[in-house]
């Protein structure tokens, strides 16, 4: 199961929410899914700065080839837009990560400490 990760990313602290985008890609990984993470296109633009746009075309090509996204909390409209693209593509957006490897992924998700 591939799932798109959508949440903020300009909006507050960047290198905080390129965590929780990885903090979460961590939980569902070792759920049994293979997540995607816009949100390392962080560290190539540091070093290979490009426009927005193209970020966001390249978040809309992989997101069209996932089976799910998995919307985290925050103001983003990036996110807002990535999950409208994922709706009319008929593919499920989800906001819970429970809901989301319970009915999708192959195993429970390790608790957390």
């Amino acid at each position: 199961m591939r799932v798109y990760i959508a949440g903020p990313y300009t909006h507050g602290d960047i290198e905080a929410n390129v965590n929780a985008a990885l903090q979460t890609a961590s939980i569902l990984f070792d759920a049994g899914c293979f997540p995607y993470v816009p949100h390392l296109s962080h560290y190539w633009h540091i070093k290979h700065p490009r426009p927005y746009e193209d970020w966001m075309n390249l978040d809309k090509e992989w997101l069209l080839v996932c089976d799910a996204v998995l919307r985290i909390p925050g103001y983003s409209p990036g996110a807002d837009l990535e999950c409208l693209w994922a709706g009319l593509a008929n593919i499920p957006i989800f906001t819970d990560y429970h809901k989301l490897v319970a009915q999708l992924c192959q195993v429970e998700p390790k608790k957390e400490a």
